[in-house]
């Protein structure tokens, strides 16, 4: 049986931050209704690339959910959450603050129905506050929470993650929130509560030494490229085909492996050395004497010899070669699936790995409103105005 099995969770969430805290609830056996707007469904179904006109994105982000169409801002719409949050152990919802209080959703409206609801809020700026008012968006709360000011090059425009880290950070510490709520429900016998979580303070939260260094020393740390500051060496070094690998040798003796390793043995064995305070003093000299190496042979025969002598080394993968690393598949990140039209597509695996009740892909991503009658009664359709079309079992 699943973990989360018997798990009921409504997910009122557009796009990134709730939907995909609603997904890895869905990937251990939660039962996740995903409430969309009437028309167009969830933003997500039109963002990036699209094929036979849904983004194959929503297909991986909305897997194991069923899908249910309501106008939240009908009062027909209102009364349907309100009878489905009345029976739901959580509540998921990323809007602006305020937002479920003016559609009569609010938190002390639905506790009151459900005393048990755990509802987890997730917003760029949180519940309270003097920015609490204000939209916020992951990029947002990662240039707040500090981490846009680590990025790029030094003296260059600071540059965004790839991705919406800051979303996806924010999603994982909400699941987080409502295993701690509902473990305290269950077993302390406590009632719901409400989690409360902001993008910015999801991001800051895994800053490292970023605040105390400031604090003890005034230090503002900036850009450093590939570097990792205050840790030495570690960095991105040029290989012989032109290629970048990875080599992470600041623990004190893998330092002395890669020194040997790359025939300077004279570095690893000086005195000075031998700890990562006066590796960092030494930085630029020690970067140099690997670059000397890694630029003498192709990367294959960097990682080989790297990986030989017990040395952190890897390449920069791009998703082409991801898709087929032998690691990714011998560990089912790479899952095949299919759509709801059944079109294959292959998706991320479930992440973590548990031993006994790992999770999986049961279903697809569902079309829009597709689980009206089944979640609502064939007699509510009238009332939330579901079109026929947008329905199909």
């Amino acid at each position: 049986m699943d973990a989360l099995h018997g798990l009921k969770v409504l997910e009122l969430g557009q796009l990134i931050a709730g939907p995909f805290a609603g997904k890895t609830l869905a990937d251990f056996g939660a039962d996740v209704i995903k409430i969309e707007p009437v028309d167009g469904g969830d933003p997500l179904r039109k963002w990036r690339m699209l094929r036979e006109g849904t983004s194959v994105w929503w297909e991986a982000q909305s897997r194991n959910k069923r899908s249910v169409a309501l106008d939240l801002r009908s009062a027909d719409g209102q009364a349907a959450v309100r009878t489905l949050a009345a029976e739901a152990d959580v509540l998921i919802e990323n809007f602006k603050p305020g937002t479920l209080e003016g559609w009569g959703l609010g938190w002390d409206t639905l506790h009151a129905l459900n005393p048990g609801l755990i509802m987890l809020r997730i917003s760029g700026y949180g519940q309270t506050g003097p920015f609490k008012g204000r939209p916020g968006f992951g990029v947002l709360g990662e240039a707040m929470g500090g981490l846009r000011h680590l990025t790029g090059e030094p003296g260059r425009v600071p540059v965004r993650v790839g991705v919406s880290i800051g979303d996806t950070l924010s999603a994982l510490h909400g699941v987080i929130g409502v295993l701690i709520a509902l473990r305290h429900r269950e077993v302390n016998g406590g009632q719901g509560q409400v989690i409360d979580v902001a993008l910015y303070e999801s991001v800051f939260n895994v800053m490292e030494s970023l605040l105390p260094e400031y604090d003890a020393f005034g230090a503002i740390r900036g850009a450093a490229g590939s570097a990792l500051p205050g840790i030495a060496p570690s960095n991105a070094y040029r290989c012989a085909d032109g290629s970048f690998v990875l080599i992470a040798g600041n623990g004190d003796s893998i330092f002395r492996r890669l020194m040997q390793a790359i025939g300077r043995d004279d570095l690893g064995s000086d005195p000075g050395l031998a700890r990562n305070d006066g590796r960092v003093a030494r930085v630029a000299e020690l970067d140099a004497a690997i670059e000397a190496w890694t630029t003498t042979h192709p990367i294959t025969r960097v990682i080989e010899t790297l990986d030989a002598a017990g040395v952190p080394v890897g390449r920069i993968y791009s998703v082409a070669d991801i898709a087929t690393d032998p690691q990714y598949l011998a560990r089912e990140m790479i899952v095949q699936t299919h759509d709801a039209d059944g079109r294959p597509l292959k998706v991320p695996g479930v992440v973590p790995k548990l031993q006994a009740t790992p999770g999986r892909l049961r279903t697809p991503a569902p079309r829009l409103g597709e689980h009206n009658s089944s979640v609502l009664g064939a007699a509510a359709w009238p009332s939330v105005r579901v079109r026929p079309t947008e329905t199909s079992a």
